[in-house]
């Protein structure tokens, strides 16, 4: 049975009469690289800042590796590294030097040489911080939050203003992360940034939580897959499973399953045996972003998402 590293159950907070987060739930297990993702003004930071002991909630049930942070904070401040947005920092410092001054607030402190393996900057060890690219300074700001060695590690936002090149080498270091059996909670607005790092995901708008699960299990709250083909003269004679799925327009067939390895094998059983030609056969799994859309648009909050 997996072990719970962070529980939260109908968690809400307000600020007078604004409900910034109302009746949140998720469970994240220990070695789960689990992101919430959203758009801005989702209550992303709010809860990231809850689970950190940073503000009260208003109601609910909070814990973290078995701590209220609301009431426990110094249990955890060992325990847990936290990685935000911008971390401000002497420009002048050398790389290495930052981290060894960070590495004196620790009892048991992660060796500085595996820190820089870890996140990449061994040969930005002796170069000022200030002389550091983007890219280069958000590994350094992972770099701080795990100078502790801790269990479970708070990502906020790590890729915001990356280029492509330094997004998918922070992507490498998060994932390595996981490897050395870090428990991480990252938040993000970017889609493909869930879908390459987390293992669940909870996609988040106006302070609830729309849908949570794997991106296995997120594409079961809609219909996940799309498949393409044309037909000429045969489109009347399609098989009922096929025909009660499809949408015809002139000789294009687009149908919408969650099944697809049963609709393809009916579908190729059938044009086999009536020696029909599926021109432009083409199979699209629903992407991230066209479920949230989905999942929202009901609410009538669909004008307030800006993910990318």
């Amino acid at each position: 049975m997996m072990e719970t590293a962070i529980e939260v159950r109908d968690l809400k907070k307000s600020y007078g009469d604004l409900e910034a987060l109302r009746g949140i739930n998720f469970t994240i297990n220990r070695g789960e690289i689990f992101a919430l993702l959203g758009p801005n003004g989702a209550g992303k930071t709010t809860i990231m800042e809850i689970l950190e002991g940073y503000i009260q909630r208003t109601s609910g049930h909070v814990s973290v590796l078995g701590y209220d942070p609301e009431s426990s904070p110094e249990d955890l401040r060992s325990r847990v590294g936290i990685v935000l947005q911008e971390t401000g920092v002497d420009l002048y410092l050398k790389v290495g030097e930052i981290i060894k001054q960070f590495s004196g607030f620790y009892q048991n402190p992660k060796p500085i040489n595996e820190i820089l393996d870890v996140t990449g900057l061994r040969e930005q060890s002796d170069i000022r911080i200030r002389r550091l690219s983007g890219g280069q300074r958000r590994r350094l700001d992972v770099a701080l939050g795990i100078v502790g060695d801790p269990e479970l590690l708070f990502l906020d936002e790590p890729t915001t203003g990356l280029d492509p090149y330094a997004r998918r080498n922070t992507w490498n270091m998060i994932a390595s992360l996981r490897e050395l059996g870090k428990t991480i909670l990252l938040t993000t607005h970017y889609m493909d940034e869930a879908e390459v790092l987390a293992d669940k995901i909870a996609l988040l708008n106006a302070g609830i939580i729309e849908a949570e699960g794997t991106l296995e299990e997120l594409r079961t709250y809609k219909k996940a897959t799309t498949i393409k083909f044309e037909l000429d003269d045969a489109i009347n004679r399609m098989p009922v499973e096929i025909s009660k799925l499809a949408n015809v327009i002139g000789n294009e067939v687009k149908l919408e399953t969650t099944t697809p390895m049963s609709s393809l094998a009916i579908l190729a059983s059938w044009a086999l045996n009536e020696e029909i030609e599926l021109r432009g056969l083409s199979v699209q799994q629903q992407s991230l972003d066209e479920i949230f859309i989905e999942l929202v648009e009901g609410r009538g909050t669909l004008g307030k998402v800006r993910l990318e």
